[in-house]
C-alpha cells in the first residue's frame, strides 16, 4: 500500500514537472508562446493565458476584461472559441527581442495583432499593443496631409 502511495505521488511531481517544462519551452520561442496565449484564451484559461503575458497592470487590465466578455458569451461562442484552430498570417521580427504577429482564429476569422517581447531569455505577450498599436512608433505610416493647412 506505501509502494502505491509512493509511486503515485512520483509521478504526479513528474508530470507537474513536464507540465512546467512545457511551459517553459514554449516560451522560448516567440510564435510558440503566441500561439499558447491564444489557445488558452481561446478555451477560456485566463489564468494559463497569464502565464504567457508581460506582467503589468495595463496588460492584466486587458486580460481581465477579455475574459469578462468571454464569461458573458453564449455557450455556442464559447464552444465555437474552443473548435477554432490558429492561423498565423505574419510573423514581423522587429529585433531581437520584439515580435509582432498578426494571426486569426478559424471561428471569427477577425485578424489581431499581437507584440511579443523577450524578458529574461522567456517571450511573453504585451497585450497594450494589441489595443494600441495604432501609435506604435514600430509601424512607418505614410504622412497625412493636412488640407486646412494649405
Amino acid at each position: 500500500m506505501k509502494s502505491n502511495q509512493t509511486l503515485f505521488l512520483f509521478l504526479l511531481l513528474f508530470l507537474a514537472a513536464c507540465g512546467s517544462k512545457k511551459q517553459n519551452e514554449s516560451q522560448d520561442d516567440d510564435v510558440n508562446t503566441a500561439s499558447s496565449f491564444i489557445r488558452a484564451a481561446l478555451d477560456g484559461k485566463f489564468k494559463e493565458a497569464q502565464n504567457y503575458m508581460l506582467p503589468d497592470s495595463i496588460n492584466k487590465n486587458y486580460l481581465d476584461i477579455a475574459e469578462r466578455n468571454y464569461q458573458k458569451a453564449d455557450l455556442d461562442t464559447k464552444t465555437n472559441y474552443r473548435n477554432s484552430s490558429i492561423n498565423i498570417h505574419n510573423v514581423t521580427p522587429i529585433n531581437d527581442t520584439t515580435t509582432v504577429i498578426i494571426y486569426s482564429n478559424s471561428f471569427k476569422n477577425d485578424h489581431d495583432t499581437l507584440k511579443l517581447l523577450k524578458e529574461k531569455g522567456k517571450w511573453l505577450v504585451d497585450l497594450k499593443y494589441l489595443f494600441e498599436h495604432d501609435f506604435d512608433t514600430t509601424i512607418k505610416k505614410a504622412p497625412i496631409s493636412d488640407s486646412l493647412k494649405k
